[in-house]
């Protein structure tokens, strides 16, 4: 069931009771957020900028109240956004709270809306969040398959430029994915409710946080994977530059043994001393020019045999 209710969306199902609130005041966040929520944090959710140092995902035991933030990565080109969704559980209810974003709507359309208990809801939503990285680990994938065919192609322009960005987006999502996991792995390791003492992840959610939790190593090692396949792009791309840079040192090293020769030949000639016996020939002039085209032809063949050129 949904209701519309002073900007909050309530969704139940059975004994769960979920409040959604988008860009809440301090009246709807007081009226919506369980009992034991302390002062400090209801003024802090209703600062719209309280995220703005970058939150790091985390779920937290704060009495009878499990705090928590979720980061939803947005990869937009090769620059990485990121969205927090502040979670706050207790034994009544479950709250989340964001900032209005069609991103963030999308992905509590794919919350369980069946989930029986509050902590369901919240396994929901972390399963939501971990089908994102792996969404943008299968982006990452492909945008690397495209620079390796850019490598082998004609065109390299901008490819160091794009690697550097790929690489710093790898990083923000790991950033942001390690310690989704090791949020994750606090409630399978029954940690929140031994430090509560209440009974918020039964056995039934703790399993469901483990399959989670395994999705979200899947996404760690595509995401390694993906740094190490960016790094072996990176290492063939330096290789095909050093490989263009020796094909044209050995152009240059052809043109300069082709003039060698005919340098030495004419420089030779060009000493007009007496005694030379070609100085008196009548067709010496010929001849040095004959000499020289001769030992020209010579080299060609050489290099062409040896495959220099």
């Amino acid at each position: 069931m949904t209701l519309q209710h002073g900007g909050a969306r309530y969704r139940s199902a059975m004994a769960a009771h979920w409040i959604d609130l988008e860009d809440p005041d301090t009246a709807s966040l007081e009226a919506a957020l369980p009992e034991g929520v302390h002062v400090v944090t209801v003024e802090r959710l209703a600062d719209p900028d309280h995220h703005s140092d970058q939150p790091r995902p985390r779920l937290e035991m704060h009495g009878p109240v499990v705090l928590g933030v979720l980061v939803l990565p947005i990869l937009e080109g090769a620059e990485v956004r990121s969205i927090p969704i502040d979670v706050v559980m207790s034994a009544e209810r479950i709250v989340t709270v964001h900032p209005a974003s069609p991103e963030v709507r999308e992905v509590l359309t794919e919350v369980d809306g069946a989930a029986s208990s509050n902590g369901q809801v919240l396994c929901s939503l972390f399963d939501a969040v971990g089908e994102r990285f792996l969404m943008i680990v299968d982006d990452f994938e492909k945008a690397i398959d495209g620079l390796e065919d850019q490598v082998m192609g004609a065109e390299r322009d901008g490819i160091r430029a794009r690697i550097g960005e790929l690489r710093h987006a790898i990083l923000h999502v790991r950033r942001v994915l390690a310690p989704t996991r090791d949020a994750a792995r606090r409630v399978v390791d029954d940690r929140l409710d031994l430090e509560s003492g209440l009974d918020l992840f039964d056995h039934g959610v703790q399993l469901r946080f483990a399959d989670t939790y395994d999705k979200l190593l899947r996404a760690t090692d595509g995401l390694d994977l993906c740094r190490d396949l960016l790094a072996g792009v990176r290492d063939f791309l330096q290789a095909e530059v050093a490989n263009s840079q020796n094909e044209v040192m050995k152009r240059l090293t052809v043109v300069a043994s082709l003039l060698l020769l005919p340098t030495f030949i004419v420089g030779l000639y060009g000493q007009n001393l007496k005694g030379m016996p070609e100085v008196r020939w009548h067709f010496g002039y010929a001849f040095s020019w004959a000499l020289i085209v001769v030992t020209t032809v010579a080299q060609l063949v050489y290099f062409r045999r040896r495959r220099w050129i």
